[in-house]
């Protein structure tokens, strides 16, 4: 069941997927049906999912499942990853690919490898306050209140120490 992703609640479960670019319009506005469908068709063990599929920032794509209706099972997330996979066919990007980390900075989303980072760190172009987008996060909640978060307040705080 399709829901609207400002509809699911604090504790629904999320899954981001980061685009290896980002998206123009004209790719994006043919894809809103083509998600609501996804949505609405994913089910658990034949029971109907609560769920919501959107992009965020023109780069992320984030599946939202409200699991006090149904939880996912493994099935279920075997079908949302080939959904991405189509996706990622389909757009010509790489969504499943982990290895680059998203920052916000002037306005700009910049991806960066662990290699960049260091380096971006000790030339003062990405610092503990520069906001990050922590795709780990598992709950609306966290998308809401740290999507993105300043650096040093994520597990990169690491990177920031003397």
């Amino acid at each position: 069941m399709n829901v609207a992703f400002d509809h699911l609640p604090p504790r629904a479960r999320v899954w981001i997927y980061q685009a290896s670019r980002p998206l123009t319009e004209e790719e994006l506005m043919p894809l809103l049906p083509r998600l609501a469908a996804f949505a609405e068709e994913w089910t658990s063990h034949g029971q109907q999912l609560a769920a919501s599929a959107q992009f965020l920032h023109r780069q992320f794509l984030v599946i939202g499942l409200d699991e006090a209706m149904a939880g996912a099972s493994g099935c279920s997330i075997d079908a949302s990853v080939r959904f991405v996979r189509e996706l990622e066919q389909h757009l010509g990007v790489e969504l499943l690919e982990k290895s680059r980390m998203a920052f916000l900075t002037e306005g700009q989303l910049y991806l960066l490898t662990r290699r960049e980072l260091r380096d971006a760190v000790a030339a003062g172009q990405v610092t503990a306050d520069t906001p990050y987008f922590n795709n780990t996060l598992t709950t609306k909640a966290e998308l809401t209140t740290s999507w993105p978060a300043p650096a040093g307040q994520t597990w990169l705080a690491t990177y920031f120490k003397p």
